[in-house]
């Protein structure tokens, strides 16, 4: 009786003994945020723009941009363009451009053409900021940000002749600069075809386009996408 006592004690101290080495389940780890999308500051005699690149939705458009910051190349250029349709007085609807104006010992090759149909951005928004470019895959060192709903500037999705203009982010602050700058005065004489009559009389200079630190960044709202 004793010894059957014992040999069920044993039995039980072997099943606890072999519990306690059973690992416990490894708890599930979090998924990992996702990388904030860079910003940058573009200073001007004006005021200072602060932009949002959509290198998760344009990476080959927001590379190419942020060669130009990073080496320094958009430091002196200008914003020379002020566009608002014919009689247009109010500083809530156009584009304003500004760049290098393909200065032959600044532009780096053109790149790829992203089209709004593949990035899913859109110029709907105000404040986005697009590249500018003769034919599709010409793009170097120019760029627009707009003022009110451009969406004539996205790629129509119906239409493979009109692939818009590619769309790389938006300004999260530094609408009052832009608004600003779309009013300063126009030559009615200067520019060609399209530019015809906005080009500014005095381009705003750019006195530096750098990159905004992390812990700085704005917060960014959602960037905005084409609806599908």
């Amino acid at each position: 009786m004793l010894r059957r006592a014992f040999l069920g004690l044993c039995a039980a101290l072997a099943v606890t003994a072999a519990q306690a080495q059973t690992p416990a389940a490894t708890p599930a780890m979090p998924p990992a945020a996702p990388k904030p999308l860079p910003q940058v500051k573009i200073q001007t005699t004006e005021g200072d723009i602060v932009v949002e690149l959509a290198a998760d939705k344009a990476p080959i458009t927001v590379a190419n941009y942020l060669k130009y910051v990073d080496r320094g190349l958009f430091n002196g250029a200008t914003f020379y363009r002020a566009s608002r349709p014919p009689g247009y007085t109010a500083t809530d609807y156009g584009l304003i451009q500004g760049g290098l104006q393909n200065d032959p010992k600044k532009v780096l090759p053109p790149i790829a053409h992203e089209p709004t149909t593949k990035t899913g951005l859109t110029h709907r928004t105000p404040g986005t900021i697009s590249m500018g470019r003769h034919a599709p895959g010409s793009a170097q060192a120019d760029w627009s940000i707009t003022l009110g709903d451009m969406s004539y500037l996205d790629a129509d999705p119906k239409d493979p002749k009109n692939p818009g203009f590619a769309a790389f982010g938006h300004v999260v602050s530094g609408m009052d600069v832009v608004q600003k700058i779309i009013a300063l005065p126009t030559d009615p004489n200067r520019g060609e075809g399209a530019m015809k009559g906005e080009m500014l009389v005095r381009p705003v200079r750019i006195l530096k386009v750098s990159h905004v630190p992390a812990a700085a960044a704005a917060p960014a709202a959602q960037t905005p996408v084409a609806p599908s």
